[in-house]
């Protein structure tokens, strides 16, 4: 889907304008098309579709400041950023609802990708296209889109509006529940991928298939606790008709732009380097990600983003068959004895920084390059096949089939070289709380980094007692600073709040 970044038109912004006798002086303007010049044609179908992906690059979302609710937050990461207020809002430290780069650029972002995904689902269905399954697709592309963003949204704000028609600027949408936000999610990620396709052509392959709508289908339900549910979803890519699309590959190979849409690969977002210029919805606007530019290490980038040391201590626990450092150790994490146990330097450096000090190394250019800038060009795996693996295992431990899971851990163990799960931890045998007290570590050592941490430490239940809290600070002392009950989600945008009177701020905020 490289070739296709290149064709994504941003200029989506439509508005309505009343329409008037046109003279040599009256002309429309192509590049302000209203509503009723455009959604006329297949072009204008694939136009609208194509501007919900550019939604990808804006800073609110996967360009840059989504890492920080994600990451940073969870106990993996965290920042020391000398801005003082950004670091706050990986800390808990909520005081100003309306900061931007905490809280109102991801939201506005979102309800924005939202708005171009409902365009689509409005105009496209009276659109005539000849090719009845094409115009499916595209519809469904919107639906599994909208399903992405309203996902997300669950995970950061929770009761977040459920919005499924075109607003104007004087609508003031209702409130909707946690509950209600994945109800959507499951109804449109279900409708997608009744229509999405197995597979695409070479050329089209970027976009979801049937095995993202299904794989992000189970995540949902598993964020639910419907453990059942997401047994079922996950089935087709394990265990059904997708399950010949996706196996293992070399780990290193998820993370670099190389390898990427490999076979482990079931959606990841689609970066470029080919735009070196400010973000936003120009026709030439960055189409890279920033994040390994803020999540560098210092004289490298910015280093606002670090990783917790806990993790190396973790990856050192248990050798491989051959006595050696879990290798996955060395494409996760840079820290202080990265060279001494892979030969590997930092960006060409010998370390330099802290002896207590760690930074996130996936989707980081170090292995060609010695600095990072705003163009990261290296696609984002939102989903690959190891993570269905360790949730499929998760979803059967919680419906009593424990015995059944270890296969699917063992998997991800063994590509790491591990022995697998009996033999490694013999005494787990067929107890449920034992085995997912173990797999909560499996998902940290195969997943770090990777954008999945705090809505993991959420379906545990991790966060939902002070009991719970207190161990995870154990490993992350900024959740001494957590508030049971209520920092478990975002605030809402005081500026929301405050326009809408149909709105609520979230709990004890």
């Amino acid at each position: 889907m490289k070739k296709i970044i290149t064709k994504i038109i941003l200029f989506v912004t439509l508005i309505t304008v009343v329409s008037c006798k046109k003279d040599l002086l009256d002309q429309d303007n192509p590049n302000t098309l209203t509503v009723d010049q455009f959604w006329k044609t297949e072009s204008d179908a694939q136009k609208g579709v194509n501007a919900i992906y550019a939604m990808f690059y804006q800073t609110g979302l996967w360009n840059r400041w989504i890492y920080f609710r994600l990451d940073l937050t969870s106990d993996e990461g965290f920042s020391n950023s000398p801005w003082t207020e950004l670091g706050d809002w990986t800390r808990f430290q909520y005081i100003n609802y309306n900061f931007w780069e905490g809280n109102v650029n991801t939201y506005r972002d979102t309800y924005k990708a939202i708005f171009r995904c409902n365009q689509v689902l409005t105009y496209v269905p009276d659109i005539p296209i000849a090719d009845a399954k094409k115009k499916a697709q595209l519809i469904a592309q919107a639906k599994f889109l909208r399903a992405f963003h309203y996902y997300y949204a669950a995970i950061l704000w929770e009761n977040f509006p459920v919005i499924t028609t075109l607003q104007g600027p004087t609508d003031q949408p209702a409130p909707s529940t946690v509950e209600q936000v994945w109800a959507q999610v499951e109804k449109d990620l279900t409708e997608a991928s009744a229509d999405l396709p197995e597979q695409w052509t070479s050329s089209e392959v970027g976009r979801p298939t049937k095995g993202a709508a299904q794989a992000l289908l189970g995540k949902a339900f598993m964020q639910q606790r419907k453990w059942n549910e997401a047994k079922l979803a996950f089935d087709y890519l394990v265990t059904g008709a997708g399950k010949g699309y996706y196996e293992l590959v070399d780990y290193k190979d998820n993370f670099r732009a190389d390898k990427e849409n490999n076979r482990e690969s079931v959606f990841e977002i689609q970066f470029s380097d080919a735009n070196k210029t400010a973000e936003g919805d120009g026709p030439n606007s960055n189409m890279g990600t920033n994040r390994s530019q803020f999540f560098a290490p210092r004289s490298i980038g910015w280093s606002d983003g670090q990783a917790r040391t806990w993790m190396i201590a973790e990856f050192k626990k248990e050798k491989t068959t051959d006595g050696k450092i879990d290798p996955r150790l060395r494409y996760t994490l840079f820290y202080p004895g990265l060279e001494a146990d892979f030969g590997d330097k930092i960006y060409g450096k010998s370390w330099e920084w802290g002896a207590d000090e760690a930074w996130f190394k996936k989707y980081s250019r170090d292995y060609y390059r010695n600095n990072e800038d705003y163009f990261n060009q290296v696609n984002n795996r939102i989903i690959r096949y190891a993570d269905v693996l360790l949730m499929y295992a998760e979803a059967l431990n919680e419906l009593g089939q424990t015995a059944d899971a270890y296969q699917y851990v063992n998997l991800v163990r063994q590509r790491a070289g591990m022995k697998t799960m009996q033999l490694g931890y013999p005494s787990i045998g067929t107890n449920k709380e034992l085995f997912r007290e173990r797999l909560k570590m499996e998902r940290a050592l195969e997943l770090c980094g990777e954008s999945v941490r705090w809505a993991d430490l959420k379906r545990w239940g991790d966060l939902d007692t002070q009991a719970g809290v207190d161990k995870v600070s154990l490993r992350d002392p900024d959740f001494k600073k957590f508030v049971v009950g209520k920092t478990i989600r975002l605030p809402l945008p005081q500026v929301e709040v405050d326009n809408n009177p149909n709105l609520k701020q979230n709990p004890n905020y």
